[in-house]
């Protein structure tokens, strides 16, 4: 019967970058694949589609996400698949290369595609003998391939020697067949910028430049030189997930704390996350708050810098909602939210709080030291000459002089990465900054002069 159109629903988060499955395998039953621990776009679909979730396939141990899978098997009865050489602790059917599940019609049959992970599997989804698709996670993606360092550097070149093998595995099948990948353009796990999220076996084959390296050496060179940083919490979240994270009860919400409450809570370990705009923060925030912006990369930001022991104030607007602030933090494992400030920073200046204004610059502005926070593979790209570069997750533990000395313009893409560096050099004792609103491209339309590019 094959997959037809609009049975299979991709569901993409395109903070972390990647994409959900949920496959109407008929009789009011689904599959779903690779779920994030925040299941409401999922839920949503299954409940418009009139579907329950009946079996959960997992393609390997998330190091960028907290898995869904033991919330859908703990309330909706899900069976969970996953690799049996995964040493999960919570129970699920382990899977072995070859092995197959009956999903009343279609067949899903799992192959061992190690690499990204030593145990991940992708899934080949038949209709009879013919190959319809395959969900391939990390093993196969847009473009590329997820990275495999994050198993430590003595495992990084054996584990891109069985990348190439997995890889090499799937381009063997038919070119129609349609890939699934779960890492795509945005994700951490390394894919090259795009809109696509799918792709066919053929097209890969014609465009992949790691698909069509001559031979192991050349991809394993051609992969690690791709590879860039990645956020703090990937070195927790797949232990988490071998293990399953806690099962949430209920709707999560914020507790609603004074602004006495709030300060005990500060001064004894709490970090204030301030989740306003760009704009509102620094119209004024509360003194040694961690400004991280509510959108899409909220997560990423919260789980690279705020340690996951460590409690959490919130600061917000009261149009942002709370479940768009606690399921994003549970997904990357920010469990200890202690509560919000009970009306927000007018709250807190009707009690006499303190207040820190950070300066707002345009373009034309700018004079004296830049200090660009983004990525290293944007400031290669092109950059404002002169500018000096630390990635934001490396800002709270580099050294003082690092950052350029007295009144500095900190910049990134739009001004919200920017900010939180702010934030985080303020709460380090710095007081002569300003964010820049805008990106590079900004400063090129108002100056008419060209970025530098490389490092």
């Amino acid at each position: 019967m094959g997959v037809e159109a609009g049975r299979l629903v991709p569901l993409v988060d395109e903070g972390l970058g990647n994409s959900a499955y949920l496959l109407d395998v008929g009789s009011g039953r689904a599959l779903a694949v690779d779920p994030p621990r925040d299941l409401r776009a999922l839920r949503a679909e299954a409940r418009r589609r009139h579907l329950t979730v009946t079996w959960v396939a997992e393609t390997h141990l998330h190091a960028d996400f907290l898995s869904g899978a033991v919330q859908l098997a703990a309330t909706d009865g899900a069976t969970i698949l996953a690799s049996a050489t995964g040493r999960r602790t919570f129970p699920h059917h382990g899977l072995t290369d070859g092995d197959e599940i009956d999903l009343g019609g279609l067949t899903l049959q799992a192959w061992s595609t190690p690499g990204h992970t030593d145990e991940h599997l992708s899934y080949l989804l038949r209709d009879g003998p013919t190959a319809v698709g395959v969900f391939t996670g990390g093993s196969l993606i847009v473009g590329s391939v997820a990275r495999t360092d994050l198993l430590g550097e003595d495992r990084t070149v054996e584990l891109a020697h069985a990348q190439y093998a997995s890889l090499h595995r799937l381009a063997a099948l038919p070119d129609p067949t349609e890939i699934w990948p779960t890492h795509g353009s945005g994700s951490f796990c390394s894919a090259p910028p795009g809109s696509a999220r799918t792709t066919t076996v053929g097209a890969e084959k014609t465009t992949n430049p790691l698909l069509r390296a001559p031979d192991v050496d050349t991809f394993t060179t051609r992969l690690l030189t791709s590879l860039g940083s990645y956020p703090a919490y990937f070195r927790w979240l797949a232990e988490m997930n071998r293990h399953g994270p806690q099962v949430v009860t209920g709707t999560p919400g914020l507790a609603r704390l004074s602004a006495d409450e709030v300060r005990r809570l500060l001064a004894h370990g709490a970090v204030l996350v301030d989740v306003r705009p760009v704009t509102d923060v620094a119209a004024g925030h509360v003194p040694q708050a961690l400004a991280i912006p509510l959108r899409a990369q909220f997560a990423t930001w919260l789980g690279w810098l705020v340690p996951p022991e460590q409690p959490v104030v919130i600061v917000r607007n009261p149009d942002q909602a709370e479940e768009d602030i606690l399921w994003p933090a549970l997904t990357v494992g920010i469990e200890h939210i202690a509560g919000e400030l009970d009306g927000g920073m007018s709250a807190w200046i009707a009690d006499g709080g303190p207040v820190t204004r950070t300066a707002l610059i345009r373009a034309p502005e700018i004079s004296g030291p830049v200090l660009d926070v983004r990525q290293a593979g944007e400031y290669a790209a092109g950059h404002l000459p002169g500018a000096v570069h630390l990635e934001l997750g490396d800002l709270a533990a580099a050294a003082p002089d690092a950052v350029p000395a007295g009144p500095t313009v900190v910049m990134c893409g739009h001004g919200e990465r920017a900010m939180t560096a702010v934030t985080l050099l303020e709460r380090a004792g710095r007081a002569d900054l300003a964010v820049l609103v805008g990106g590079p491209q900004d400063w090129v339309a108002v100056t008419g002069q060209r970025l530098r590019e490389g490092t």
